[in-house]
């Protein structure tokens, strides 16, 4: 099991999301990932500072989207992170939600076949190659290259997918594959589809590393691990997809109460119609519990754990336990 930790804008600052990121490859994390969600911190920006106080840790996107961002930004973005990083970068390409996208009035109905484009139009990018291209989503003329040597022409790329289809996607075309397991017991309908998609392109099902991003509240004090979790599940709970929900035994009609307080403002009110059945859509609890608990994603084909949510009541702490009690029971049975 590889371990990444996900560093969304709620959690702190951004110098202390900085900190917290040297922190974490302190601890053992092989890969930090940075959110790429509207109108939040640039995730560009971030990196760079990150890549600047860091030296082994792995540093990458997840869901820059195709569709705010040109693929030309995202491949010179990419190639610069890389050569910043001395070859650290990694790439999660793709959407979670379309809403998102569609806040600013942009219609993502085809986020598989531009996805797949952007795909092939970075990776040629990177490689040197005039990329005249003419898609269904882009057309692209033969001014289109990179002006400058990228220090390597194949940068890992994950895919976010949600649903059968683009999941199969991220199988056939990502180096690896940022599945949201929200609930984790979602990773038994997440991983099949990916290895699907993997072995319909001939490909070695090992070749995808299956990084699940999981929301993790961790700490020695079982109901505060538990009770941070709140602001976390009613805002982005109504967003969670009905077949993943379902893993839980949840349903999007579940939220239906707690998304009419969102969209009204009254997030005080959201956070206390959370339920306790809501808890299991995260990894959460003392060291122990979620020790098990990534032995169960394990078991259903994850290969990386990619940690998100609020952490814990303190994400220091968090990091923390995870670098002394957890990281190190999965390397000691590896």
């Amino acid at each position: 099991m590889k371990f990444g930790i996900r560093f969304i804008g709620y959690v702190a600052r951004l110098r202390e999301i900085v900190e917290l990121s040297v922190l974490s490859e302190r601890a053992g994390f092989e890969h930090v990932w940075f959110p790429h969600d509207t109108f939040m911190y640039n995730t560009w920006v971030t990196t760079s500072a990150v890549a600047e106080r860091t030296s082994t840790i792995k540093i990458g996107s997840v869901g820059t989207n195709p569709y705010t961002t040109s693929p030309a930004e995202i491949a010179t973005y990419l190639a610069t992170l890389d050569e910043l990083s001395g070859g650290r970068a990694v790439l999660g390409l793709g959407l979670h939600t379309q809403k998102m996208v569609e806040w600013t009035g942009i219609e993502a109905t085809h986020y598989i076949s531009r996805t797949r484009e952007a795909t092939e139009i970075i990776r040629a990018l990177l490689r040197g190659e005039v990329v005249d291209y003419q898609g269904e989503e882009f057309q692209w003329s033969d001014q289109c290259y990179l002006r400058f040597k990228a220090l390597r022409e194949s940068v890992p790329i994950y895919i976010c997918p949600f649903g059968e289809e683009y999941l199969r996607l991220s199988g056939e075309i990502g180096d690896g594959s940022l599945p949201m397991i929200t609930p984790p017991a979602a990773a038994s309908y997440m991983v099949p589809p990916i290895l699907e998609g993997a072995r319909h392109a001939g490909r070695d099902a090992d070749e995808v590393d299956i990084a699940g991003c999981a929301w993790l509240s961790i700490s020695e004090d079982r109901g505060a691990a538990t009770d941070v979790l709140r602001s976390m599940i009613s805002y982005f709970g109504p967003y969670l997809e009905a077949p993943a929900l379902a893993t839980a035994g949840l349903t999007p009609r579940d939220f239906t109460a707690i998304s009419q307080l969102v969209d009204t403002g009254d997030y005080d009110a959201a956070k206390a119609a959370v339920t306790e059945d809501m808890f299991t859509l995260a990894l959460a609890g003392t060291p122990i519990d979620v020790i098990a608990q990534i032995e169960q994603l394990a078991e259903q084909g994850i290969t990386q754990v990619n940690l998100g949510g609020p952490l814990g009541p303190n994400p220091r702490e968090a990091i923390r336990l995870m670098g002394e009690q957890v990281i190190p029971y999965f390397q000691s049975t590896a």
